[in-house]
């Protein structure tokens, strides 16, 4: 039976579970050694939760073609994969937290962050109260996320990714820095009114599939896709997801975001929008089988999503993913 996957401020269980089974990830040792993974310094094990991180560092640092710019497209970012590499890792986590809580009903909970953009204020939004994520700081001192290097159980950064991707060993406390402005940050959160407009994206072409994405496949884009991960309009200007990252700041900022827990909850929320806008327009993605793998091998529908965390998928496998989990309300 499908899980249902529910909004973290209304669902008190869910965010008390999800926030126990991170912590249960961060201090199970994954197997892996910091030197199997060719990450320099002492040998050290490596967690569940902090496998995420090297995964997520790795693909947006791995250019797509090999021989492009990963600011360009990479393997999970700036171009058609952006959504389904981010469903498969979500499917990833929700299922080692599904085991850790021996919880086989578990299911991940999402942040609707339009709602907070709404707000005058969203630094004081509820997601950043105490007995939710925690607020902003450096280290983060609140919250289920606090840092407290005196508890050998504390919430601790121990992977992070420098301005070239590599990855390096750290060991401090998690840092948010809400709302600093460009080039940093960015000062306001997403509207409903912003995502609403992207749903309702129409390119104007005979061709359905121009609706998700269109050549030339990456930053410069037009299409939901581009719109939902923030890089369209061009004006400069991050949206929606971008501004999101942007917004939260610290460790959300670069490449190790996923070592802030909201991350998960973000991106939850993005899968959710990516739900609702094929609800409404069907199960579309491009580009097919029938482009170059010398230009776009791992953005094309049946290219493989490798996870180190379980089996492989592909964006055609992933489009329907309604016998896992369903969301409770759709954009």
């Amino acid at each position: 039976m499908a899980v249902v996957r529910k909004n973290i401020l209304t669902d008190a269980t869910a965010r008390d579970d999800y926030v126990r089974g991170v912590g249960l990830l961060k201090r199970e040792p994954s197997g892996h050694t910091t030197a199997e993974l060719g990450i320099p310094g002492p040998t050290n094990p490596v967690s569940t939760y902090d496998l995420f991180v090297v995964w997520h560092i790795r693909a947006m640092m791995k250019p797509v073609p090999p021989s492009g710019d990963h600011r360009v497209r990479n393997a999970a970012h700036r171009g058609p994969i952006f959504l389904p590499w981010h469903r498969v890792m979500l499917a990833a986590l929700e299922a080692n937290l599904q085991r850790v809580l021996q919880k086989p009903q578990f299911a991940l909970p999402y942040w609707d962050w339009a709602a907070d953009g709404e707000l005058g204020a969203p630094a004081g939004a509820k997601i950043w109260k105490d007995t939710y994520m925690g607020g902003q700081g450096d280290p983060v001192a609140d919250g289920p996320f606090r840092y407290d290097p005196a508890d050998p159980d504390t919430f601790t950064i121990r992977l992070r990714s420098d301005s070239n991707g590599k990855i390096l060993q750290t060991e401090r406390g998690l840092r948010r820095i809400f709302g600093q402005g460009p080039p940093i940050g960015s000062p306001t959160m997403p509207t409903s009114t912003e995502q609403k407009e992207a749903l309702a994206f129409d390119p104007g072409t005979a061709d359905p599939v121009d609706r998700y994405d269109s050549s030339p496949f990456h930053v410069s884009s037009e299409g939901f896709r581009s719109r939902l991960e923030g890089f369209a309009p061009r004006n400069n200007k991050p949206h929606l997801h971008n501004q999101v990252h942007m917004w939260v700041g610290g460790d959300m900022g670069p490449a190790h975001s996923p070592n802030d827990p909201v991350f998960f909850l973000h991106h939850c929320n993005v899968d959710r929008i990516w739900e609702g806008w094929m609800d409404r327009y069907g199960r579309l993605y491009a580009p097919d089988m029938s482009f170059p793998a010398a230009v776009y091998e791992g953005h094309r529908i049946d290219d493989p999503i490798v996870s180190p965390l379980g089996p492989s998928a592909t964006p055609r496998k992933v489009m329907d993913m309604s016998t896992l989990y369903v969301y409770d309300v759709k954009p």
